[in-house]
């Protein structure tokens, strides 16, 4: 799918609207956030690092943004539900609900840390079910929502030495297609987006395992390995992945739901 132009998210207007946004601190949860922001939404930053989502929220508030950070970690039930406690104490409402949150470990099934798979399911599976179950009733109760969650190429390709992280994308994409039935009368969307790799802490932290793992330079790991599957041979910026995002938020694509849409530099077209 190509991305949405700069003239239709100009027309975007989230003025009254509120979102939460998970894994906001950086990368592109912070995009996502910057995104809602400018197009007038009021936005509560979810992030685990408190000190991340302080500067995240300052570099917001600095631009004249209505926003607020809440320290969560979305695996765990009473911080996910204090999270949307605050943002209702602070903005009386929630429209919008962007899981981002996200966790990496790389190594092959037999020597995966159990302890390791039990944080990555936790964090991407689990905080997105978590998140949707304490959001979703306020977007009912006033008949309008929209929920985006965050998957991967991953969710629909496999990776040989990332069984929890597949794992995890590939129950989010089920997760997103329940809940988008489940919904729809209440005049909410929920999609998925699934990029490919994206130029983030989280992704640069990967270049370099995977430096050491092969014993090749950082730049040889982006062109030989990650780059190989893509037809068009570059990382993706995290503010298009966010401009998908905005587009999803918008009246325009009030049709489009239980969806997992590419933004996989032609990963896909094999």
């Amino acid at each position: 799918m190509g991305l949405p132009n700069a003239a239709l998210l100009k027309e975007t207007n989230l003025k009254g609207k509120v979102a939460v946004v998970t894994g906001s601190a950086s990368g592109i949860g912070f995009a996502i956030a910057q995104g809602l922001s400018r197009m007038g939404a009021g936005v509560v930053l979810a992030d685990l690092n408190p000190e991340a989502g302080q500067t995240a929220l300052g570099n917001l508030r600095n631009s004249d943004a209505t926003a607020e950070f809440v320290a969560t970690d979305v695996s765990k039930t009473h911080d996910v539900r204090r999270l949307m406690e605050v943002a209702i104490e602070r903005f009386g409402r929630i429209d919008i609900l962007v899981n981002d949150a996200g966790v990496q470990h790389m190594a092959p099934v037999v020597d995966f840390p159990e302890d390791r798979w039990d944080q990555l399911i936790g964090v991407m599976l689990t905080g997105t079910f978590l998140c949707c179950k304490y959001a979703v009733p306020h977007m009912i109760r006033q008949n309008w929502g929209r929920v985006i969650n965050l998957g991967s190429i991953h969710g629909k390709v496999a990776a040989p030495y990332k069984s929890a992280y597949v794992a995890a994308k590939h129950g989010v994409l089920g997760l997103t297609k329940v809940l988008a039935l489940k919904v729809a009368e209440h005049n909410i969307t929920c999609n998925a987006i699934c990029p490919a790799d994206v130029r983030t802490p989280l992704v640069e932290g990967q270049i370099a395992d995977q430096a050491r793992r092969h014993s090749i330079s950082p730049e040889e790991v982006i062109q030989k390995i990650m780059l190989a599957p893509a037809a068009i041979k570059r990382m993706l910026e995290p503010e298009e992945v966010a401009s998908l995002v905005l587009y999803l938020c918008s009246d325009h694509a009030s049709g489009i739901t239980g969806s997992a849409m590419d933004t996989d530099l032609g990963w896909n077209a094999r």
